[in-house]
């Protein structure tokens, strides 16, 4: 399995970014795909995930309204589309896939994990 996660980059604050992931390897509509980060010092958080038919969607509160999880299945891609960035939106930004459902996705119940992709935000 692979995931490729790309999109990253500088912005200023206020800005947008859209994150992409690309996955192969596995039946993709069969897996729940999600989206962590890391920023420097401080432990993995979840952001979003989204079930393979992409009608179940669940975010980290502090992300609601600012960030939207989408996919399609088709291209094996998941995408994040981040707006109003804040400098402490700054981190790594991890893709990951799990094959069931969670109540509380946490990094260790991910089966598996994309490379991430680093989201600068200016202030």
């Amino acid at each position: 399995v692979q995931l490729q996660a790309s999109g990253g980059g500088l912005v200023q604050a206020g800005g947008s970014l859209r994150l992409s992931c690309a996955a192969s390897g596995l039946i993709f509509s069969s897996y729940y795909m999600g989206w962590f980060r890391q920023a420097p010092g401080k432990e993995r958080e979840f952001v979003a995930v989204i079930s393979g038919s992409g009608v179940g969607i669940y975010y980290a509160d502090s992300m609601k309204g600012r960030f939207t999880i989408s996919r399609v299945n088709a291209k094996n891609t998941v995408y994040l589309q981040m707006n109003s960035l804040q400098p402490e939106d700054t981190a790594v930004y991890y893709c990951a896939a799990q094959r069931s459902y969670s109540r509380n996705w946490s990094p260790t119940g991910m089966d598996y994990w994309g490379k991430g992709t680093q989201v600068t935000v200016s202030s």
